[in-house]
């Protein structure tokens, strides 16, 4: 009985897995389009030395071009080399890892319209929030 069960379990899962797919790799070929067709040199004529105007800028960069949480280590040195400030490196680093427009419609499709809004849009706010409050604790050591 258990083993049925199992198995009809492992059955649906692999068919979510399996009708989930074609969309999984459309988001992920047009992120690394994007990724490679914007220069990194470009990130930093976008930005003004503003605390809070570099932290939505940061935000809104960071929410249009998704990555991985380990290139970004490589793209924040480049970022702050280059002068871009840490509030906005920050927060481009935060919205890049946890924003999604590039990936909404698969997300939305796989796990629903609405949660897919408010997760984006909360994590648009906090990766803000996240930036303001990382330099405002590192400018008290």
């Amino acid at each position: 009985m258990k083993s049925k069960k199992i198995f009809s379990a492992a059955q649906k899962s692999m068919r979510a897995i399996l009708n989930s797919l074609p969309i999984l790799l459309g988001v992920v070929l047009l992120v690394g389009l994007l990724n490679s067709l914007i220069p990194k040199s470009f990130y930093t004529t976008l930005f003004s030395q503003n605390l809070f105007l570099d932290s939505v800028v940061g935000s809104a960069l960071g929410s249009v071009l998704v990555g991985n949480p380990i290139t970004s280590y490589v793209l924040a040195g480049e970022m702050l080399q280059q002068g871009v400030s840490l509030v906005a490196v920050t927060a481009f680093l935060v919205a890049w890892v946890t924003v999604g427009v590039v990936q909404f419609p698969a997300e939305a499709i796989l796990l629903g319209r609405r949660f897919a809004v408010w997760r984006n849009v909360l994590s648009f706010f906090f990766s803000i929030l996240v930036a303001l409050f990382t330099v405002a604790i590192l400018s008290f050591f």
